[in-house]
């Protein structure tokens, strides 16, 4: 709806200003939309003079002289604006704007001039176009701005009227939406409880990281690792406490990695870690640092309980140990199943 308002707005003020002279000014002040004229003519024959002079190439002679871009634009001269420019730019009063809209060092006014300046070369009057323009008190706005020469000064370009709708609410609304859509599909891969990836997550993009690691011949390793005597702290603690466990030891494995490595909230009290460009070694020693991490911490879980906690961990690599995602997965698992069929609380490598 936003947007067929917005272009209804601009299809009548380019109506408008093919009316009469008279019509034309009593429209003009009274548009609900921001206006403002300029007079280009100044800045057209400037352009024509650099042409002669055997400037060419508007863009690169700009690029080469910046201070050029500040020059030209003060060559526009602002004939006359409504109402709702000013209130659009910040503007008390009808203390009347020289320059076309309002000079500053801001790399966006700077790349807007720029533009706007070499739009005018090309003789391109009829443009629409999206802009974000910063107000007298320092306010960024995000504008759609169509321009039109008025009626009976084509060669001279010294009346060229733009009409400016202003849509930052809109898009601060489309980046609210977009953000709350980023958030529930991040939240779609998360785990509820400890906040690690979920399986979903850990099968979606393990795959894409085995592409690239067959595409870059690089090593991807992953790590399974289990809680020892788990039901041992459920039993004596209960349930809410058992939860409270779980959260801590994800904490611990997080704060043992860094990106591209991540950790997933596997099942229960398993979790996976994987991690992309490592090969064997580094992945067994990363598995030794969070076993020692976790041996090296009291979980305080509430009411005066403490407990310590052991894992077994199981490593496997891929293409060594594995083809696939689903291989390199069952290979850790495998390494994991040694482990606890030994004795627990140590580290396994797969092997086949």
């Amino acid at each position: 709806m936003a947007m067929v308002e917005d272009a209804t707005d601009l299809e009548r003020t380019e109506a408008m200003l093919r009316d009469s002279e008279k019509r034309y000014r009593q429209l003009f002040q009274s548009a609900p939309i921001a206006l403002i004229e300029w007079d280009v003519s100044m800045l057209k024959a400037y352009i024509e003079t650099l042409h002669a002079s055997g400037i060419d190439d508007l863009a690169a002679y700009l690029t080469q002289h910046p201070g050029q871009v500040r020059h030209c634009w003060s060559l526009i001269r602002t004939v006359d604006y409504n109402q709702a420019f000013l209130e659009l730019m910040g503007i008390a009063g009808r203390n009347k704007p020289v320059d076309a809209f309002l000079p500053t060092d801001a790399d966006d006014f700077m790349r807007m001039a720029r533009e706007v300046i070499l739009m005018a070369a090309e003789g391109k009057t009829a443009v629409e176009r999206e802009e974000t323009l910063v107000t007298t008190i320092g306010e960024r706005k995000t504008v759609i701005g169509k321009s039109m020469v008025v009626s009976g000064h084509e060669e001279t370009l010294s009346r060229v009227a733009i009409a400016l709708v202003d849509i930052s609410k809109r898009k601060k609304a489309e980046a609210a939406l977009r953000e709350s859509e980023r958030r529930f599909r991040e939240q779609a891969f998360r785990d509820g409880l400890t906040g690690l990836y979920n399986q979903r997550y850990l099968y979606r993009s393990l795959a894409t990281w085995i592409e690239r690691a067959s595409a870059g011949d690089m090593p991807l390793s992953l790590i399974f690792m289990d809680l020892d005597r788990f039901k041992t702290v459920v039993d004596t603690h209960g349930h809410l406490n058992g939860s409270r466990v779980i959260q801590k030891v994800a904490q611990t494995i997080n704060g043992c990695l860094a990106p591209p490595a991540f950790a997933v909230a596997y099942a229960g009290d398993e979790f996976v870690v994987v991690m992309p460009e490592s090969n064997l070694p580094q992945a067994l020693e990363k598995a030794a640092q969070i076993r020692s991490r976790m041996a090296d911490t009291v979980y305080a879980l509430g009411q005066g309980v403490e407990v310590r906690l052991q894992a077994s961990f199981g490593v496997a690599t891929y293409p060594q140990h594995a083809s696939d995602l689903n291989g390199l997965i069952a290979a850790a698992d495998h390494a994991l199943f040694a482990v606890k069929a030994t004795g627990k609380n140590a580290i396994g490598r797969f092997r086949g």
